[in-house]
């Protein structure tokens, strides 16, 4: 049971993917992204689909596209993001390259060419397929930082949706993703009192020293073995050597598999700040990030045995990984929709600047997104 791309080339994908590569669009970069936004927005106006912009904030435009806008459900709703992680000139320094089996560049996999598959499948598929359908692909400007102005937005969405399917890259080895780790992310402020080290050392009340006790005690909740990760990856405070510290921050980087131990680790983190370790110390905590862990449902796994269908009617072998970054996959799944994430073309390498794109995967990825439709369609 074959599927056909109209006139696919390789070279005319490139071309049409290197515009989407070459514009610097790190999250909150409104500009970049508003120019991705536009690139999005013409390809389905150009295929009579109905798009909608979504004001995101600081985060910028997001794009809500159907084939069907008056549609109650959602049979399938498709997600993808819009930026990338990297910082302003990065394009200039390294611009999208190629060779005969990889393309380079910063969000090239990660994931400008899911959103591109996307496309193509939607291009190309049998208009019969889209009729029987009601589609949503949403895109979003703020993936990167944990989707902080778009999750409302996408979860008013998806509160609709039968399945939704993530175009996030397949992993090196050609992977499609079953499961990710919730996070969160978390911003430490400690406040002590000044005192001259020296003269008057007593006086003082060290944030720093507070920071310290916290730094052990959010250690002391990390647990190997189910996976609940704690890690305190940034830290900064004082104003001099002779000066007890007033101030301190840290942050914080939490991961699970298990959303009711990350409650449990949440809740403990916040009582900590009732007990002060040094008295007349005072700490903050903000959380500035948090999305809750993606595990295969009922419902889940069936929608596995429909790719693996699918994969095995085209000749391509799919297999399964559980991984530990989030992505917008995580906000879906904890809400009992049935959902799946890698459907993108195999890279590697994300948030480096070794990223990149395995070639030969572009076609059959877009074939099996495409045969996936065809199968919710019947």
């Amino acid at each position: 049971m074959s599927i056909s791309l109209q006139d696919f080339t390789l070279e005319a994908y490139l071309e049409e993917l290197r515009p989407l590569i070459d514009v610097d669009c790190g999250t909150l970069t409104k500009e970049g992204i508003e120019v991705i936004a536009n690139q999005m927005e013409s390809k389905y106006l150009d295929m009579g689909w109905y798009v909608k912009r979504v004001d995101c904030g600081v985060a910028g435009t997001g794009l809500e596209v159907r084939n069907k806008p008056d549609a109650e459900h959602i049979d399938v709703m498709m997600i993808g993001h819009m930026d990338t992680v990297f910082p302003v000139g990065t394009v200039a320094a390294r611009p999208m390259t190629h060779d005969e089996n990889r393309a380079y560049g910063p969000g090239v996999s990660d994931m400008k060419s899911g959103l591109l598959n996307v496309v193509y499948a939607l291009r190309n598929i049998d208009k019969a397929v889209t009729d029987k359908l009601s589609i949503c692909i949403c895109m979003n400007p703020d993936e990167e930082i944990g989707s902080l102005h778009s999750e409302e937005w996408l979860k008013s969405v998806a509160v609709n949706a039968k399945n939704v399917l993530v175009a996030e890259a397949a992993r090196a080895d050609g992977s499609l993703v079953k499961a990710r780790k919730g996070m969160a992310r978390y911003r430490l402020g400690f406040a002590g009192k000044a005192a001259h080290a020296g003269n008057d050392p007593q006086s003082g009340r060290s944030a720093i020293t507070e920071m310290a006790n916290w730094i052990l005690a959010i250690n002391a909740l990390t647990n190997f073995e189910t996976g609940t990760t704690l890690n305190v990856g940034v830290v900064n405070g004082g104003a001099g050597a002779n000066i007890v510290p007033d101030q301190a921050e840290a942050v914080v980087d939490v991961r699970f598999w298990d959303n009711d131990e990350y409650a449990e680790a949440d809740a403990k983190i916040r009582a900590l700040t009732e007990t002060p370790f040094v008295d007349g110390v005072t700490i903050t905590v903000d959380r500035e990030a948090h999305k809750p862990s993606m595990v295969p449902s009922e419902k889940t796994e069936a929608l596995m045995a429909l790719v693996e269908q699918s994969g095995e009617e085209l000749g391509i072998d799919i297999k399964w990984q559980e991984v530990g970054g989030g992505s917008d996959a995580n906000l879906t799944a904890v809400m009992g929709i049935p959902t799946l994430d890698g459907l993108g073309p195999a890279g590697a390498g994300f948030h480096s600047a070794d990223e990149y794109l395995e070639l030969n995967t572009i076609e059959p990825r877009i074939k099996l997104l495409m045969r996936v439709l065809e199968k919710l369609a019947a």
